[in-house]
């Protein structure tokens, strides 16, 4: 049983890093014979060929699951160059902002130069600050629409592939401002879900206006799930020291909420006798805390890292109502089965795989951890620092314990280390489990009649305190960027985690090795330079750091290329340019030269750049007429980025090497016009 979630979850996470979309009926096919393969080996007297078999039924129940969903949440994605387009739709939500500023949802009635078949579900556009809407509103407004972006460098994470399973087919930037119109009645449905996600921004306005700018963004994201008012420094410096976590609502979030409630509930009802003696208290306070959890779930606007955590709550207080343990690996089990059969693509998703990795690593230790025999007739100062001392044990054992689980998915996905997380998770966990959740629990149900602005504020001085924290592990060098290894060892990492928590006896420390694989790893040599999907930007490396040719373009692209490879990235005067391109400097070690033009240069600016350079970038097509001087270049143009996307390259004995990101995606639904 603990082990047919890991089974369930590879399969998912195979079909969705297959390089073919696989045929439905060979994954049924599969699966159906998978069973029967378990029903043959039950026959025998071989236990270990039925664990085996019965795990291959899982991973193969995993990609039929991902085939499934795939195909039902298909919709039509937005091809070609990114065009301006009217846009007439409904603000379906207001998402996290992005690098260019905050982000809505549209949910689009109608798209100029699209067919009603070929009008996306839904549309993710960038919108200026001052200027955006409420959920639920009728807007019409002009667009930059193109398809989701695909990796921003070879190998790197596919938000093209999130995009599809959220069904949103085209994401771009807004021309001008955002006009109100008429539209005909939205269904039903999609009413519901505006009519919540109104209610969610205007409880994320008053808890700012009642917390006040600081804290209040954080306040408000953290009960609502809206992040557009947290600034960026507050951000970097939740990051640098770890606690970045906090802001986002998952598992955290929801354990304190429903913990919270099911422990006052439990006191309250046994404040009273009569009532203690004739209530199941337990059970109530579990439906309680149940209830609890589905109206945070409700606020936060349900994404999925908060289902998933509602999901696991829910299996916990359902095993109380059924007088069973609440916390264990087997209840964990069958929560992590039922997500991963509802969302098989967050296999894929580094928040299920961190989470669900350090919730495993802590019931393990929970199971393991020695329960001491209590005295009888103890003075209470002896007993007040007995219970410290072990408060203290578990918080550093269980910061530790969660911080080795995650530590490889952090890596791999996100490049960063926090240096000082377990001290400032230790700091941070009293204030927000005692300070800041319950008390923001309290004022967001009382802001309703008007009475939350003492808890807010409260909640507020929570805050304060922990965005004072995270700076001052920020100042103290906070983080270390690590080069991500080969993505075969995140694997062996995952296996090597659940090896050591869910295996009995002294061989489970053979997955010690495995889980340190993503650290112990060697790193390849990084590439020599990197060149954005539409061939509009560049970088390269000049020994440990990653020089941009423009740095404000494509920003998000270069910093996350320059993570991945373990650079740094710095400010160079390495490259002369103009308002139309750029050429190496004479020290300059990478001799690559950038046209970001739309129309490629000619005749002597183009012989200019093929002259300065070895590798010569075109982010037009390929000129009708090529100078001498270029016909031994390296020369890319945007047939090849039409084909290729974002591209690495490596200078080896004298010979460049290309590697292309589309290739490595495949031909998949999320992948466009892959070769």
């Amino acid at each position: 049983m603990l082990w047919s979630p890991v089974a369930f979850g590879l399969g998912a996470a195979a079909y969705l890093e297959a390089p073919v979309e696989p045929p439905l009926m060979l994954l049924l096919a599969a699966a159906l014979a998978s069973v029967v393969l378990v029903a043959l080996a039950r026959r025998t007297a071989l236990r270990g060929l039925v664990v085996v078999t019965t795990l291959l039924a899982f991973a193969a129940a995993g990609g039929l699951a991902g085939k499934v969903r795939s195909d039902r949440v298909a919709s039509p994605v937005i091809d070609g160059e990114r065009l301006p387009r009217r846009v007439e739709g409904f603000v379906v939500d207001v998402v996290s902002p992005g690098a260019g500023g905050q982000r809505v949802l549209i949910a689009p009635v109608a798209i100029a130069g699209l067919s009603p078949a070929e009008t996306p579900k839904r549309l993710r556009v960038t919108v200026d600050g001052d200027l955006v809407p409420e959920p639920g509103e009728a807007v019409r407004f002009r667009a930059i629409l193109g398809p989701p972006p695909p990796p921003a460098a070879p190998g790197a994470y596919d938000f093209a592939r999130d995009a599809w399973f959220d069904a949103v087919g085209a994401v771009g930037f807004c021309l001008g401002e955002i006009g109100s119109t008429r539209l005909e009645p939205p269904p039903r449905r999609l009413q519901a879900e505006m009519t919540v996600n109104r209610f969610r921004w205007r409880l994320a306005g008053r808890i700012l206006a009642a917390m006040g700018p600081t804290s209040g963004g954080i306040g408000a994201a953290m009960v609502t799930g809206h992040e557009a008012w947290i600034t960026p420094e507050q951000t970097e410096a939740m990051r640098a020291s770890g606690l970045a976590h906090i802001l986002s609502i998952s598992g955290l979030h929801m354990a304190i909420v429903g913990g919270f409630v099911f422990g006052l509930a439990r006191l309250a009802i046994a404040a009273s006798p009569w009532l203690a003696l004739r209530a199941p208290g337990k059970k109530i306070a579990a439906v309680a805390g149940l209830s609890a959890v589905i109206g945070y779930l409700v606020i936060s606007g349900a994404p999925p890292p908060a289902e998933r955590a509602a999901i696991t709550a829910a299996v916990a207080f359902a095993a109380i109502l059924f007088d069973r343990q609440a916390i264990t690996l087997h209840g964990l089990a069958v929560a992590a089965l039922i997500i991963l059969a509802l969302q098989p693509e967050a296999a894929g998703a580094p928040g299920f795989q961190m989470s669900f990795a350090a919730t495993t690593a802590l019931i393990a230790l929970a199971e393991a951890w020695p329960r001491p025999l209590r005295e009888i007739a103890v003075p209470w100062p002896i007993r007040a620092i007995q219970a410290a001392t072990q408060w203290l044990a578990v918080s550093v054992g269980a910061s530790f314990v969660a911080g080795l689980a995650t530590g490889p998915f952090a890596m791999q996905h996100f490049n960063r280390v926090a240096i000082w997380g377990l001290p400032a998770n230790l700091i941070v966990a009293p204030l927000s489990s005692f300070v800041i959740m319950p008390f923001l629990a309290l004022g967001t149900v009382l802001e309703a009649v008007g009475w939350g602005g003492p808890c807010l504020a409260i909640a507020g001085w929570g805050v304060d305190a922990m965005v004072a924290v995270a700076a001052r592990f920020e100042a103290a060098g906070g983080q270390a960027v690590v080069a991500s290894a080969p993505p075969v060892t995140l694997l062996l990492a995952w296996i090597g985690v659940m090896l050591l928590c869910l295996w009995r006896g002294h061989v489970r420390w053979l997955g010690l090795p495995l889980a340190l694989a993503v650290a112990l790893w060697p790193r390849p040599e990084p590439p020599d330079a990197w060149i954005a999907a539409d061939g509009s930007a560049a970088a390269v490396r000049v020994g440990k750091q990653a020089v941009a040719l423009r740095p404000e373009a494509r920003r998000f692209g270069i910093e996350l290329w320059a993570r991945r490879r373990g650079l740094a990235l710095e400010p160079g005067t390495e490259f002369d340019c103009n308002a139309r391109s750029c050429r190496p400097g004479a020290a300059t070690p990478v001799r690559l030269a950038l046209s970001w033009t739309r129309r490629s240069p000619e005749g002597a600016e183009l012989e200019r750049l093929c002259l300065a350079a070895e590798v010569v970038v075109l982010r037009g097509a390929t000129p009708r007429v090529l100078p001498e001087s270029c016909r031994s270049r390296v020369l890319l143009t945007a047939e090849d980025f039409r084909q290729g996307g974002a591209t690495e390259l490596y200078r080896r004995h004298g010979t460049w090497w290309i590697v292309w990101a589309q290739p490595l995606r495949g031909h998949r639904p999320w992948t466009g016009r892959a070769s």
